[in-house]
């Protein structure tokens, strides 16, 4: 009877450190969960969906413009907060009569940022016209519900070493799951 229980003991043991080896290097280094709260990136993301964020490609690859990062908030590093990426690093950015413009090297008269994935009309305002140069490891990020969104117009532009990763999939609710590509082009 003990050798019974000993074996299934030990089985159940092998189990659940093989499940550890791989459940705790994907959790901390390679995928993490994320609960959405509050109304900042609606209509995109709202308030209790469950994501998946993708932690790995910025480790070898740099943030993209249109990319939406969960990142910790700057002023209280245990908050998270979910925004999309506006301008990058060295890029000028400036938020005049509700729209948003980009200056960098490839553009330095500025474009008009195309924001397709707003809806119609959506308008950027802050606390008033304002032009922000980043530096060279910093993000400008806004949430899609510009209205109800703190965002790099209250607490700055975000500096990489904050962001954890970008939003890779939708699981939660079920009838709005979705793998995110971002195919955004500037």
């Amino acid at each position: 009877m003990f050798k019974k229980f000993f074996s299934f003991f030990f089985e159940v043991l092998k189990i659940v450190l093989i499940s550890l080896a791989i459940i705790v290097p994907v959790r901390y280094f390679l995928i993490q969960p994320f609960y959405v709260k509050g109304a900042s990136m609606e209509p995109s993301f709202h308030d209790y969906e469950y994501l998946i964020i993708d932690e790995i490609s910025y480790r070898f690859n740099e943030p993209k413009r249109g990319e939406v990062v969960v990142f910790r908030y700057p002023r209280h590093p245990q908050e998270y907060f979910i925004k999309r990426i506006i301008a990058l690093p060295g890029e000028r950015v400036e938020v005049k009569n509700g729209l948003v413009y980009i200056y960098n090297d490839d553009n330095s008269r500025g474009f008009l940022l195309d924001e397709k994935y707003l809806p119609n009309g959506t308008q950027t305002y802050g606390l008033k016209n304002e032009e922000v140069e980043l530096k060279e490891d910093e993000y400008y990020v806004l949430g899609d519900n510009r209205t109800a969104s703190k965002d790099s117009r209250s607490f700055g532009p975000v500096n990489e070493s904050f962001i954890v990763g970008k939003v890779w999939i939708r699981g939660w609710p079920i009838d709005k799951f979705e793998v995110f590509k971002y195919d955004i082009n500037y």
